[in-house]
């Protein structure tokens, strides 16, 4: 065993309202014939967090103590098993075109009643048309550097020094129709899915280039699923690293591709070390 995040449960303060356990789309808590949440097992959690923000007591917290590695493979085939085929392919890690294994699992699972992680269900979104126009003008684009997956960017890419930095999830640039004009305008930009990405080596990267460049102010945009709330903590635990001064901006981000969560000082926010404003 190594040590790694993981999720940690106060028994005191849980009150057995089961909503962490639709909130993990690994299947990794359950309820206990006590009604108190519990690890179904370690290696079903990916230690992502998305169950923190759901939870009414602040029963759960993220530590890091020895435990199993995260096994996405079994935790795939214990999600298939218990809530169908389209929840477990949410599940973090999983790349199902390149695991035969994984593959032959689903064809072969019998299975007993689906459940999605609640930023997965699917939905139709009822729109207006709206009248046509005589002539079509392509709004502009306020992107002002390349590239921005969090993965590809450069710590000491020069564009990041004396920058208001914007770190938005994926799903928020298509969501909010008005994402380069109230969002992106003046920035620099890095996206990321803690859901979907491997974020190996994340929060590294981004104190790097919090402690490296003059960052003016730092904002997050998140959607309002649970599982994009991972985001958050990547970034407040990359300003703890960094050692820097830094206030976070928080924007969620709703499914009808409004602003539900306007800008707002995170509490989370890190006051030591350098001095930017």
């Amino acid at each position: 065993m190594a040590k790694r995040k993981i999720i940690e449960i106060d028994r005191d303060k849980c009150d057995g309202c089961g909503l962490c356990t639709d909130a993990c789309a690994e299947g990794a808590l359950e309820l206990d014939e006590e009604n108190k949440a519990v690890l179904a097992k370690e290696i079903y959690c990916d230690g992502m967090g998305a169950c923190l923000d759901v939870c009414p007591t602040d029963a759960l917290k993220v530590v890091e103590k020895e435990s199993e590695t995260y096994d996405p493979k079994a935790t795939y085939k214990h999600v298939l098993k218990t809530r169908g085929e389209e929840a477990a392919a949410n599940v973090h890690g999983i790349d199902k075109k390149k695991d035969d294994s994984i593959s032959d699992e689903r064809d072969s699972a019998v299975h007993s009643f689906h459940m999605s992680c609640p930023g997965s269900l699917a939905r139709e979104i009822q729109r207006q048309s709206a009248p046509k126009a005589s002539s079509t003008v392509s709004g502009a684009s306020e992107l002002s550097q390349w590239p921005i997956q969090l993965h590809l960017v450069s710590p000491y890419a020069p564009y990041f020094n004396e920058s208001d930095l914007l770190i938005a999830a994926d799903c928020t640039a298509f969501t909010l129709g008005s994402f380069h004009q109230d969002l992106l305008k003046g920035k620099k930009l890095i996206i990321a899915c803690p859901k979907l990405d491997d974020t190996t080596g994340y929060v590294e990267k981004l104190a790097e280039i919090l402690k490296n460049n003059t960052i003016y102010s730092l904002t997050v945009a998140t959607m309002v699923v649970p599982c994009c709330s991972g985001l958050n903590r990547i970034v407040e635990e990359a300003v703890e690293l960094s050692g820097t001064k830094m206030n976070i901006k928080n924007i969620v981000i709703g499914l009808e591709g409004d602003v539900i969560s306007q800008p707002h000082t995170s509490e989370h926010s890190v006051n030591a070390g350098n001095t930017s404003s």
